[in-house]
């Protein structure tokens, strides 16, 4: 969300980034845990998990050259002043108020800045980048702390053994009879209905399809039949969807759809999985949920609800719909918008399914 807000004194930019409002008491450490201002002009920041961070920017004006600066909850306890170089002016570490922890980056004079295109994007759970300019003269990195917070007293190749086994077992999909379960799966939408429109234009309808197809690969190659109520871009209304579903006789019925907020406002992001009635399809739509966070770090549980859409309240099998993300939600989209963050989500709805089924089938 942006919105500008004028007064005789200055003029703001100003960026909005909740996350699961996760606000510190007023009297706890500063959530800021590390930050880096890179010789690329792109700042990093780690933090406590799931913080809420408030980044703003500020013309010039006759106190101050142009300003940056991101908020924080918790508060700092040794406010400073760090001398910058190249394009920075210097980087002030204070507190704005009590339980408030402030970072602030002060340009040089005519320093080429875009504001309107800058973007902060959670890279997971405790990191957060935003690339603020482009730097044409030598400039040296300026921070304090690691970004990437390291394990400690591991040796180096026990360590990398460790993470890659750790990797490993994770993308380990389980195991289940085959050919014994029969799974339809529904990309939403289709055709002239494109479903939810997000940032940068990108369709619910094309998302939600690539989504769907990984996940009918990575089923049929555990030995589950899978079948798409679509292949392609065609329009296919709802009572067809579910005909189709009870026709086939299946275990279970997956709508696979992707959120857009009212209003299209970017600070709303989520992952939500909703089920009709039974137990069998509330512990589906549970471990789906949880599989698909596992791959969305930072972005908001919105929970496992009961929900009366047509597709799962009219097909015989238990049945879930899953909202993989907003696609107007600054966060979320441009997860969205990527290939592999799509394979991530399919790799998550089918262990989700395939755990199912091993308990439940």
């Amino acid at each position: 969300m942006m919105k500008f807000l004028n007064t005789k004194l200055f003029h703001y930019l100003s960026f909005f980034l909740f996350l699961n409002s996760a606000i510190l008491p007023v009297k706890s450490s500063s959530a800021l845990a590390a930050w880096a201002l890179k010789n690329n002009g792109v700042l990093e920041l780690r933090t406590k998990s799931n913080t809420n961070l408030k980044a703003y920017f500020q013309k010039a004006n006759k106190i101050y050259s142009d300003r940056f600066w991101v908020d924080f909850p918790g508060e700092l306890k040794s406010p400073r002043t760090i001398k910058g170089n190249g394009p920075i002016k210097e980087i002030r570490l204070g507190k704005p108020n009590k339980g408030k922890t402030r970072l602030v980056i002060e340009f040089k004079e005519k320093t080429y800045l875009k504001p309107l295109t800058w973007r902060m994007v959670g890279l997971d759970q405790n990191r957060w980048r935003i690339k603020l300019f482009s730097p044409k003269y030598s400039f040296k990195k300026i921070g304090e702390g690691e970004i990437e917070k390291r394990i400690r007293n591991i040796k180096a190749n026990q360590n990398s053994s460790y993470m890659r086994k750790k990797v490993h077992d994770y993308f380990q999909l389980p195991e289940v009879i085959h050919n014994k379960f029969s799974v339809v799966i529904d990309p939403g939408h289709g055709g002239p209905d494109p479903g939810a429109i997000g940032i940068g234009g990108l369709r619910e309808t094309d998302v939600v399809l690539e989504v769907a197809k990984t996940v009918k690969k990575l089923l049929s190659e555990k030995g589950v039949k899978v079948r798409l109520t679509r292949t392609n871009e065609v329009d296919l209304d709802l009572p067809p969807r579910v005909s189709f579903a009870n026709n086939t006789d299946a275990d279970i019925f997956v709508s696979i759809h992707a959120n857009a907020s009212r209003g299209k406002r970017r600070d709303i992001n989520g992952l939500e999985t909703f089920y009709f009635r039974g137990w069998r399809g509330r512990l589906l739509a549970k471990r789906i949920q949880k599989q698909i966070l596992r791959v969305s770090p930072g972005s908001p549980d919105r929970g496992v609800k009961q929900g009366g859409f047509y597709v799962i309240k009219n097909t015989r099998m238990p049945a879930v719909l899953v909202e993989i993300g907003f696609l107007t939600g600054r966060l979320d989209s441009r997860r969205l918008e990527k290939n592999t963050h799509r394979k991530r989500l399919a790799y998550a709805i089918s262990k989700g399914i395939l755990e199912y089924l091993s308990k439940a089938g």
